[in-house]
Order: C-alpha cells, then structure tokens, then sequence
C-alpha cells in the first residue's frame, strides 16, 4: 500500500463536510466552527477512560518500582509531550529524568519543525536504547496518525525491552492496533476529521493534551504528591511557588502565616514535611521518619 493510499484510511485526514466552506465565512462563523467542533473532544476522551486507566496504573506500578515514564512524539505530538514532562518537577517535585520526552528530530524541534526526522524508525529505537529503557519504564508514543515510523521504531524497542508500552493516537483503535499489536494499551479517542483537514494540532492536539495531563496528574496523585486535590511536592524554584507554599501550609497546616513560614523554614523546604510537624507538633526529623513510612503519602503519614 502506498503512503497515499495509507493516508487515506486516516480520519484525522479526512475532509470535514461542516467546514468545506470556511473560506468564505466571516471571522465569527469560524470561530463557531472551531469551538464547536472543539466541544467534541473531551467526549471523545470520555469513551477511552479504560485505556487511559490502564497507562495510569502502569506509569504508577512502574514508578513504584523505580521505572521512568517516557513520551515519543514527532511534531505537535512530540512538543506535547515535552510540555507535559516539562510540567512535572515544579508541579509534583519530581526528578527530571522521571517523565521524559523525547521528539524526532532532538530538542531543536521544539522550536522548529523537523519534519523528515519522523520518518527515521532507526533514530526512534535508537532513543529508547540510549536511555537504557527497562522493564520498570512506561513507554507512550503519542501519535495522531498512529503510524509515525519514529513512534513505531520506539515503541518497538521498548517492547523488546519488556517495558510497559502504550500509544495515544486519534484514529480508530482497530486500525491503531493493526499496526502496533504488540502494545500493551492503545488510547484512541476519535476526534474525526479536523476543521482543516490533516491539520492534526487541532482536535487530534487537544485530545492528546487531555490523556496526557490525566495520565500524569492521575499517577502523580496514586503516588502520593498531593493531599487532598493540594499539591503537596512543589519545588520553591520562584517566588511564586515560595508564596504558594506558605499558602499550603498555612491552610492544611492550620495554622497563621508566620507559623507557616517558619515550618517550611524548618522542614527544608519540604511542604509534607512542614504539614506532619503543623499537624503533629513533631519535629522534622520525626515527620520525615513517618513520611518515608508513608511512601510519601501525608494524609498516611498522619495516622502511622
């Protein structure tokens, strides 16, 4: 089968009937066009929680056990992944090699397509290997085609490698899974045909930015970084995040701002840690004992 007649079979490649006439709407019709058309995704997403479900308590079991989360994306859907990674450290404290993303075509990309890297299955393999991926690891390559070689060539590897694999795509999961069967979950919400079409960065980007943010926000909560819906393991990298942390303490602590301030003061910086000694009038050292108990987790932690 040629690539033409391979692009055919896509439906994020096909011709939208509700927009073949945008050329010649006003500004405000097609914005009409494009927020309704956009207003379909989140169902979309709905109908294939179970798979997401399934990467969460992968990318949560693996991280238990030392493993990694890895996106492999090419384009919008690599840039995508490098945002949600990039996210991860100020968010929920995490170290930068825990969620990595890896984009055809190397960091450059981000800033500047490079379009003929996504071809390269070799130079996909090939960053799976030189990161020494494990049985540990979660891979996700996120494609809206589903059929990106430098995803493919990845997530191959990886499977080689008996690490967790999943793709996040928005064609069909039935032809998702024709070429890829060797994955352990396929995330296919289908968003149809885009406003303009194969323009992938549309409804294809805004559905994958949706899975991502639930697999890492999902995870990252089983794991313990946050207490209650409160982030609990921001890192103070900014003045913003010094002022949020004070605000943490002070309302789960329960206790005034300057008492807040000096807990976080004298836990290290840590926001768990200051809201086991607010809570438990301990000292520091007996909040990180009880933590470490906890595997992280405050609302544990205070009743160990």
């Amino acid at each position: 089968m040629s690539l033409i007649d391979d692009l055919e079979r896509l439906s994020t490649e096909a011709v939208n009937p509700r927009s073949a006439s945008i050329d010649t709407m006003s500004t405000i019709e097609m914005l009409r066009l494009i927020n309704a058309e956009d207003q379909s995704v989140p169902l979309a997403v709905a109908a294939v929680l179970d798979d997401v479900a399934a990467v969460v308590d992968a990318v949560t079991e693996g991280m238990q056990r030392g493993g990694r989360l890895l996106y492999v994306g090419a384009g919008t859907s690599g840039r995508l992944g490098v945002v949600d990674a990039s996210e991860c450290p100020p968010t929920y404290g995490t170290h930068p090699d825990l969620v990595q993303a890896i984009i055809a075509g190397g960091p450059q990309a981000v800033f500047r397509s490079q379009e003929g890297a996504e071809d390269d299955s070799a130079e996909g393999a090939a960053a799976i290997a030189e990161r020494n991926v494990g049985e540990h690891d979660v891979v996700v390559g996120i494609a809206a085609s589903g059929r990106t070689p430098f995803v493919l060539g990845a997530l191959l590897e990886a499977a080689q490698r008996l690490a967790f694999t999943a793709i996040v795509s928005t064609n069909p999961k039935a032809d998702v899974c024709e070429r890829v069967p060797f994955v352990d979950a396929a995330v296919c919400p289908v968003v149809g045909p885009e406003v303009v079409a194969g323009s992938t960065r549309m409804k294809s980007g805004t559905a994958q930015k949706l899975v991502l943010n639930m697999i890492t926000t999902a995870a990252m909560v089983r794991l313990g970084k946050t207490y209650g819906n409160i982030m609990v393991d921001l890192q103070l990298t900014n003045a913003k995040l010094v002022a949020r942390a004070t605000r943490i303490v002070e309302v789960l602590g329960q206790v005034d701002r300057p008492t807040a301030m000096t807990l976080l003061k004298d836990s290290g910086g840590s926001v768990k840690t200051a809201l086991v000694m607010a809570h438990l009038h301990c000292p520091r050292t007996e909040a990180e004992e009880r933590l470490a108990a906890a595997s992280g987790r405050v609302r544990v932690a205070l009743h160990v």
